[in-house]
């Protein structure tokens, strides 16, 4: 079996450095991206694309990333579900998710002051491409990028997310670490962002086998949290900064703007796995489990919130209707995998959620914002150490 590889980023070289660890019963899609041009096996027909928004002085560092779930998303709706670990962030669209079980918008992830204008942004994109008495409730989520940008620029506008949607594509590698709506979040301590992975998940005694991918804006915890495959990678590096003053004194700082105003994680989880909306609720509830994995525990002041779709059954809506008075009983014959099976679904999504927060922070890049704040890119090298300390990794 294929085992899933994680690419500790790159160094000065642009040579992988690369851990190998078992951590997962399934085969990646090929590799670790939430969509990939030479991958067949990731779910078809999601579209994403990442635009930063940064200034010369610094005080800048914010962006969107736009994610279609289907090029007739308006009027061909995919099945959703939601949960919220913790509810202290917003995800706008959630009262129609959760009540119609569909999901017929693009879904954007920004900076918590940029989620007014990625709203606007996505009404104004349906306006141009479908039509001016278009009507949806765009689903748009934020975390708090305010320690490495200034939140009062606002900086995103409407105007970006409408190029972010114009140019999203599927099939095109999605990039990572300090990139699109992730630029200036922070994980665990070190510079986060942007992460994804993907699973194929064969369901046993059958020919069936299906894709489970997700995207995760990651902007939450502490160091002393962080755990790779369950080595306390975070303790050891955070005993290691208690001895560097200049690296003390950073962490300290940083600790305390989060207590004042703590981070959170979105999840985007998409499969091709048919699955009604009480399904992907409880598929979007597996991404605790790949969160708490990596040391994510839901703190107070977090916005854990967690939206999985499936793109297997096309629900007809938004059609011309007929004239008034004449009522047409409509029928939707969809599919949907027995409940018995959804295990083994539970398990690749948990995989998928550890794996693109690992990416996260392996691929995000050393960063100086606001008010010369710089938080530090994960250290691969000596993660790398530990990891082979503890005997959990080979040279790959």
């Amino acid at each position: 079996m294929l085992l899933p590889r994680l690419w500790l980023g790159k160094d000065c070289s642009s040579t992988p450095l690369r851990l190998s660890f078992e951590f997962s019963n399934f085969e990646p899609c090929n590799f670790k991206y939430y969509c990939i041009p030479d991958c067949d096996n990731d779910v078809p027909g999601v579209s994403v694309s990442t635009q930063d928004i940064t200034s010369y002085d610094k005080t800048v560092n914010t962006g969107v990333t736009c994610i279609i779930p289907r090029e007739d998303w308006y009027h061909k709706a995919c099945y959703a579900g939601l949960f919220s670990f913790n509810g202290l962030g917003e995800m706008t669209g959630t009262h129609n998710v959760a009540e119609s079980g569909l999901l017929h918008t693009p879904i954007v992830l920004t900076g918590s002051f940029g989620i007014g204008a990625a709203h606007q942004g996505i009404l104004e994109y349906g306006a141009r491409t479908i039509d001016r008495k278009f009507m949806a409730l765009p689903v748009a989520a934020e975390t708090y990028d305010g320690y490495l940008h200034d939140c009062a620029s606002f900086a995103v506008t409407p105007k970006h997310v409408v190029e972010g949607l114009q140019k999203a594509k599927s099939g095109e590698v999605v990039e990572e670490g300090n990139k699109g709506g992730g630029c200036g979040m922070i994980c665990h301590g070190f510079k986060g962002g942007n992460g994804s992975s993907s699973r194929l998940v064969q369901i046993p005694h059958s020919d069936e086998t299906f894709t489970v991918a997700c995207m995760v804006q990651a902007n939450y915890g502490i160091m002393d949290g962080l755990r790779i495959a369950g080595v306390p990678v975070g303790r050891i590096l955070a005993a290691e900064a208690e001895r560097d003053k200049k690296r003390k004194k950073a962490k300290e700082d940083l600790e305390k703007a989060k207590e004042e105003k703590d981070g959170s994680i979105i999840v985007i989880i998409a499969t091709d796995a048919p699955l009604l909306p009480h399904q992907l609720t409880r598929i979007a509830k597996r991404a605790t489990v790949g969160l708490s994995r990596v040391g994510g525990v839901g703190y107070n002041m977090s916005g854990d919130i967690f939206l999985a779709f499936s793109t297997a059954n096309e629900i007809s809506i938004n059609q011309s209707r007929p004239a008034e008075g004449v009522f047409i009983s409509a029928v939707h014959r969809v599919e949907a995998v027995e409940d018995s099976a959804l295990s083994w679904l539970f398990e690749g999504t948990a995989d998928c959620v550890e794996e693109a927060i690992y990416n996260c922070l392996c691929m995000a890049e050393t960063m100086e914002g606001l008010d010369g704040h710089k938080v530090e890119a994960l250290p691969l090298q000596r993660v790398k150490e530990i990891m082979q300390e503890y005997g959990k990794s080979q040279m790959g």
